[in-house]
């Protein structure tokens, strides 16, 4: 079947359920890792809920500005949540600071004096978080974060290893959306692949993992789909799509 045949029919089928948030990942679901090119249909699908009257919100570990210019430019809602919860955007000038990148920065410092290869990764300037290239084992630089007593989290989205404060993630990002426009968690549908994904899944009723997703990202969502990335998105929208009504 062809991606215009797919989009048309679960249009159809999602029109008739209550208005839902969708909490959407950028890399690796509906981007190609590395890359970053945006897998079209999946955009398309997204701009179609938009357009039913659904919120489609990014939640990234990239930076809020990139996901809020994606969704200037996608169509979907004009709000992002970016650097693995640590900011928001609220408008193109309006962000919420949730970290603190002093203390990722030393947390950087530490590690890249104790580790061969510990590089950063050159992204888009940010706000509460170091991004670094993924190039050291997680559990040595942990090790030695905590041997210091300096109480970061230290994460892996397979697109890059993210310093954050202690407590920012992408649920606590998201969960501050949902206290400022009085979203509930059953009307919260996220979808991911990775690790970082893993806390927003929590604060959703509905939480899809994709099939590029680990066995452990998939054992934490209510629901999983066979295809990857912006394939894998299709397949969600068409899976949950007669489930909705019991959502």
């Amino acid at each position: 079947m062809k991606y215009t045949e797919q989009l048309i029919i679960y249009q159809k089928k999602i029109q008739i359920m209550n208005k839902k948030t969708f909490a959407v990942d950028i890399d690796g679901t509906i981007t190609e890792n590395g890359g970053g090119r945006i897998h079209l249909d999946a955009l398309e699908s997204l701009r179609r809920l938009t357009n039913m009257g659904h919120d489609v919100i990014y939640v990234t570990g990239r930076s809020s500005v990139e996901a809020y210019l994606l969704s200037v430019f996608g169509g979907t809602k004009k709000i992002a949540v970016g650097e693995n919860g640590g900011c928001i955007a609220m408008d193109a000038d309006d962000h919420i600071l949730l970290g603190n990148i002093e203390e990722c920065n030393k947390a950087f410092e530490l590690i890249k004096n104790s580790i061969d290869g510990v590089e950063k990764k050159p992204v888009f300037p940010r706000l509460t978080e170091v991004v670094l290239e993924r190039t050291f084992d997680l559990d040595d630089a942990r090790k030695i974060l905590s041997e210091h007593d300096l109480d970061v989290n230290l994460s892996d989205s397979q697109y890059a290893i993210h310093i954050n404060s202690k407590g920012i993630d992408k649920g606590t990002g998201f969960t501050e959306l949902m206290n400022k426009f009085n979203i509930m968690k059953d009307d919260v549908i996220a979808i991911g692949d990775s690790a970082t994904d893993v806390p927003l899944f929590k604060v959703a009723k509905t939480s899809i993992a994709l099939g590029n997703a680990s066995d452990l990202v998939r054992s934490e969502a209510t629901m999983t789909v066979s295809a990857s990335s912006g394939d894998g998105v299709l397949e969600a929208l068409d899976k949950l799509a007669p489930k909705l009504s019991e959502i």
